[in-house]
């Protein structure tokens, strides 16, 4: 093995190492709001990548699809911080509180609706989180 790749430079190091920490990746549990009397908690995980700061990622595990594969959810972070404070959305992804400490996200496809509720603490620590990783960058 060389000596360069032993021991790769600091700087291109560094780089890998702060394009790697800049991502966030926040695992949730969730409920699913349905007809039945008893909610389904579920995991989520919520995901932004500094590569579209505009955007965040909310991810179903594969248990709940059909397919048996991850669903994934890409909406304007910009949604998500507003749907915490007041109802926001017209199109497949409408977020509003409810209450004072839960939020609803509501996602629609041509299978459906799905309505899932989140504790509202738990986005404001993703969003503080992601904003944290633009100021960086900027």
């Amino acid at each position: 093995m060389s000596a360069t790749a032993e021991n790769p430079p600091v700087a291109a190091a560094t780089a890998v190492a702060t394009a790697v920490a800049a991502a966030v990746e926040d695992r949730v549990t969730a409920r699913v709001i349905s007809d039945d009397p008893l909610f389904r908690k579920i995991p989520v995980a919520l995901r932004f990548a500094p590569a579209e700061p505009l955007a965040v990622r909310i991810v179903f595990p594969a248990g709940l699809s059909p397919e048996g594969t991850e669903n994934e959810w890409v909406f304007p972070r910009a949604l998500l911080e507003a749907g915490l404070q007041a109802p926001t959305g017209t199109g497949d992804v409408r977020v509003w509180p409810c209450g004072r400490v839960q939020a609803v996200v509501e996602f629609h496809s041509p299978e459906g609706v799905a309505v899932i509720q989140f504790d509202i603490a738990a986005l404001r620590r993703f969003l503080r989180r992601t904003n944290a990783t633009v100021t960086r960058q900027v």
